[in-house]
């Protein structure tokens, strides 16, 4: 019987969460607890890529982690962003996250509508002239790079950030019968963890195809998997699990 639940994300900021009617619901504890974190790469090796951000004239922002990181470690090495820099941005949300580093102006902001790469090139296209610099997480895929090449963009990768293990103290209990996880990277953090670790009757959730193959490629016994045809979100998939498992 599922009673304790760790969900490798961040709390939810807001109460009306699925999860915490999950917990209502079906009487167990959830705990969230990310087993990856985010982090800059330092001034140092940012400059080792010998990438002067000034040469561009537009930033491609294709997630909030990669504005806050941009921002900040433009900040660590005391680059100014000139006003009149553009921003090309995957989402509509992502582009007003900018506000939290500059000021928001239409003429100089724009954001896709469908949250596909695909969708922003074309806004990109009309503005080929720009120099185009790309903040990039250390694990990323070729997309962006080959969509910008096919269209002749001018631009330039950096890495700005990387996905690390968020590890366990010692001391940190680890007593759950479920485990909830949203990436391949979630699945490396837990075996870095616990190198020896034995599934025996601890539940496995995986949320994306990639996520629940890097979990049975590690020998793990995968009970839930979404998104599916049935089950669109996680939340629904693990509701759907508790109440057969309490019939």
């Amino acid at each position: 019987m599922v009673k304790k639940i760790l969900v490798s994300q961040p709390k939810p900021s807001s109460d009306k969460s699925p999860y915490f009617d999950i917990a209502r619901k079906y009487g167990v504890e959830i705990v969230f607890r990310p087993f990856i974190k985010v982090e800059s790469l330092s001034p140092r090796e940012f400059r080792a890529q010998r990438i002067d951000i000034l040469e561009h004239t537009a930033i491609i922002f294709t997630s909030r982690h990669a504005i806050d990181h941009f921002f900040n470690l433009c900040k660590e090495m005391r680059v100014i962003i000139p006003e009149d820099m553009k921003y090309f941005c995957i989402t509509e949300t992502v582009a007003l996250y900018i506000q939290k580093y500059v000021q928001y102006r239409k003429r100089k902001v724009f954001f896709g509508s469908t949250g596909k790469i695909d969708d922003l090139v074309p806004t990109m296209v009309k503005h080929k002239n720009e120099r185009y610099f790309v903040p990039m997480s250390d694990v990323h895929s070729n997309e962006i790079q080959e969509l910008l090449e096919s269209k002749k963009l001018q631009f330039t990768q950096g890495v700005m950030y990387r996905t690390v293990s968020n590890d366990f103290a010692e001391d940190e209990p680890f007593d759950y019968d479920m485990l909830v996880f949203f990436s391949p990277s979630g699945i490396s953090a837990l075996l870095k963890n616990f190198p020896d670790f034995q599934q025996k009757n601890i539940a496995i959730a995986t949320f994306g195809v990639h996520t629940a193959k890097a979990a049975k490629d590690a020998g793990l016994s995968v009970q839930i998997e979404a998104p599916t045809p049935k089950y669109a979100s996680i939340t629904s998939a693990l509701a759907d699990y508790l109440k057969e498992e309490r019939q």
